[in-house]
């Protein structure tokens, strides 16, 4: 270590001070061991990642994560790095970003509710590159796994949902610092050098949404940019370059930067509360829909209604959709835009068409996000009769609550709440369910005998060399 690095820690050692936050999380980090791990824990981590790998696959049918491939490789050309689904090799940050489009990109990834996060986009694809470079065991890179999910749940959850408030992106902000720790622990960096990386990670933790109002594509770059910054940082920090403490709680730290007067509502607690006791893992849910999980319980309950009342769009005169009223601007808003989506990233964002569909179709899965579903007359004319309102009955944070009210024509009304949406809390998807989900997405791009060998290799991966799950989740 350089001397000015430590002169720093011996003069923070004699303060007697209380000890930062980026120190609490270097010391937990840097003790840490998959010996800690309760198996039920280890056990849900490889359904979550499965789950991402099945998307991943999935996503390499779609043009996005051509066009990705093609920008990332006229930088940087080939590696030493797997690509989920993918012949390419690529350099270590490339590799980490790629993944990470193809895991996110189809927002059909998992999410923890509070935080609202998506913790695997990142937590997995920055351990299995890091860890499939250093020639680690599949349970380190397992391990790094579990820790980038602890660490960013609680980064994310101590804002309270209020990153969204003012057009960030929380996974493209949270994410940096936990892939720094993850990347520093499966490195062995020192406590000193985990609180340096954490410092250098608020000089890069930022992701704007603004790719709501016109569905571009910047927010399936985030989880993967945020390993890239991540893996960028630990390196320097190994390297000795010197950082600030007080990243998070500090007179310019990430909260008090990003949520302006707000910043006062910060429960800086929940960051190092009950680390390595109370598993935040088991908080993350699987979606059953390739939508934003803000507005699930708004399509479980539309179907329900339609299957009960046997609804059909001609018999409709108006639905409301009741969603939590903090996230009315992000999936309800501008109206515009929400009834009739320019393309699959928009009808992501929208309740009307959600609604609308599930209503129409009696399904919602990705072909519902294709052009001629987006263009289909029946479901936009019935976009245009759904309004969102506010829901009085809403449990958000804590689940995305949500629910439906059909007037229809002959004036009868009909409604249903979900108080908790399906795949979170007690409704979560059990072992089995996130299995299926997991082959209807990977038999999008594989044959029957890779979608069994890819499954057998992610639930045994503890047995094996990171390299080998690497190399066996890439194309043959």
């Amino acid at each position: 270590m350089n001397a000015p690095t430590a002169g720093l820690t011996q003069a923070a050692a004699a303060t007697g001070k209380p000890k930062t936050i980026s120190r609490q999380l270097a010391e937990f980090v840097a003790g840490f061991s998959y010996d800690a791990i309760p198996e039920s824990i280890v056990s849900r981590a490889k359904s979550l990642i499965l789950d991402a790998v099945g998307i991943a696959l999935a996503s390499t049918q779609y043009d996005f994560s051509h066009r990705t491939l093609s920008g990332i490789r006229s930088l940087g050309g080939s590696g030493d790095c797997s690509v989920i689904g993918m012949k390419e090799r690529l350099p270590l940050r490339d590799a980490v970003l790629m993944n990470g489009v193809l895991v996110h990109g189809l927002d059909y990834d998992d999410t923890h509710i509070r935080a609202i996060v998506h913790p695997t986009a990142s937590a997995f694809v920055c351990a299995l590159s890091v860890a499939e470079q250093l020639g680690c065991s599949g349970r380190d890179l397992l391990t790094a796994y579990i820790l980038g999910v602890e660490i960013v749940t609680r980064i994310c959850d101590a804002a309270k949902g209020h990153f969204h408030d003012f057009g960030f992106h929380p996974t493209g902000i949270g994410a940096h610092f936990s892939c720094a720790l993850q990347t520093g622990w499966l490195h062995g960096l020192t406590a000193e050098q985990l609180v340096m990386a954490q410092g250098l990670a608020g000089s890069t933790a930022a992701a704007s949404q603004e790719f709501l109002d016109e569905g571009a594509w910047n927010k399936r770059l985030h989880p993967g940019w945020a390993a890239v910054a991540g893996i960028t940082v630990a390196h320097l920090a190994r390297s000795g370059f010197v950082a600030p403490t007080k990243p998070y709680e500090g007179r310019f730290g990430l909260y008090k930067s990003h949520l302006s007067h707000l910043a006062k509502d910060v429960n800086y607690g929940a960051i190092t509360s009950g680390l390595g006791k109370e598993w935040e893992l088991l908080g993350v849910a699987i979606k059953p829909y390739p939508v934003c999980h803000l507005i699930h319980a708004c399509g479980d309950a539309a179907l329900l209604l339609r299957k009960k009342h046997q609804l059909t769009p001609d018999r409709i005169a108006k639905v409301t959709a009741l969603v939590p009223k903090e996230t009315i601007h992000i999936i309800a808003e501008p109206v515009a835009n929400k009834v009739r989506p320019a393309n699959d990233y928009d009808a992501k964002f929208s309740v009307q068409y959600f609604v609308a569909t599930c209503l129409a179709r009696g399904r919602f899965g990705l072909p519902e996000l294709e052009a001629d579903a987006r263009n289909n007359g029946e479901i936009l004319a019935l976009a245009q009769k759904v309004e969102a309102a506010a829901d009085p009955e809403t449990r958000f944070p804590d689940y995305f609550s949500g629910g439906v009210v059909i007037t229809t024509t002959d004036g009868r009304e009909f409604r249903h709440h979900e108080p908790i949406n399906r795949g979170a809390g007690d409704r979560a998807l059990t072992a089995d369910e996130i299995e299926a989900k997991y082959r209807d997405n990977a038999r999008l791009a594989v044959a029957e005998n890779r979608v069994q060998e890819i499954r057998d290799i992610v639930l045994g991966m503890e047995s094996l060399a990171a390299r080998e799950v690497a190399q066996k989740l890439a194309a043959g």
